[in-house]
């Protein structure tokens, strides 16, 4: 009877070995894919027309480990639109509009149970037929945060933005505000950095809306789209 007793003992603990053993092996990680076309923040130029409109565009980025697939993001920043490609290679072509800014990013997936892997995000303006000059990226509105809640100081908050474009002719920025719809012209800002930091006059407990269009030396803009914010 002892002796049936010590080899169940021995079987028990053998099958739980074996078990947590199995459990600790975690599926090797995806890695992190590093963007290589169409290059950040320039015109993009080696594209095949397809019609009017739209031209096609062959996306490429340096392959991860551990990868069984990709999913490639493409962002329109003039109209916010978003699509995902799925790809097995590190390589994928898309018809785009074309004279559109855009972004794009890359994530890696593995095996069942992996977590996926975000690159960085990229832009690019996706050029027309005969194209010379491009208008500004919509600029980032990066404070205050959109739907956030701010605390004005003496009657002032202190709004933010990042804006880059491809000639590198920016002049101005227009800041709307108000408590409507981004309406209304506050402040026209000459450009002097990429990120631009002015302080502008608010009421308390009230919602604001508020946007900036980037302007460059040849008239041509971007909007940012509006976000909101709250104050205390």
């Amino acid at each position: 009877m002892k002796k049936t007793i010590v080899l169940l003992t021995i079987t028990f603990i053998t099958l739980t070995a074996c078990s947590k053993e199995s459990g600790g092996n975690e599926p090797p990680q995806p890695t992190v894919a590093v963007l290589s076309f169409p290059a950040n923040n320039e015109p993009c130029l080696e594209t095949n027309s397809v019609n009017d409109t739209q031209s096609s565009i062959t996306f490429r980025w340096n392959a991860g480990q551990n990868v069984t697939s990709y999913d490639l993001t493409v962002v329109n920043l003039a109209n916010n639109t978003n699509n995902t490609y799925n790809a097995t290679s590190n390589e994928k072509n898309v018809t785009l509009e074309h004279d559109e800014p855009y972004s794009w990013k890359i994530i890696s997936n593995g095996q069942s149970g992996s977590q996926p892997a975000e690159s960085d995000t990229w832009k690019f303006y996706l050029a027309g037929p005969a194209q010379v000059n491009y208008a500004p990226f919509p600029a980032e509105l990066t404070s205050p945060i959109s739907g956030s809640t701010t605390t004005p100081s003496e009657g002032l908050i202190s709004i933010q933005w990042n804006c880059v474009d491809v000639d590198n002719d920016l002049v101005t920025f227009e800041v709307y505000l108000d408590t409507t719809d981004a309406s209304t012209l506050v402040q026209s800002v000459d450009f002097a950095s990429n990120t631009t930091s002015i302080d502008v006059a608010v009421e308390n407990n009230s919602i604001y809306y508020w946007k900036v269009i980037a302007v460059d030396a040849n008239g041509n803009n971007s909007n940012s789209g509006v976000y909101s914010f709250r104050t205390n």
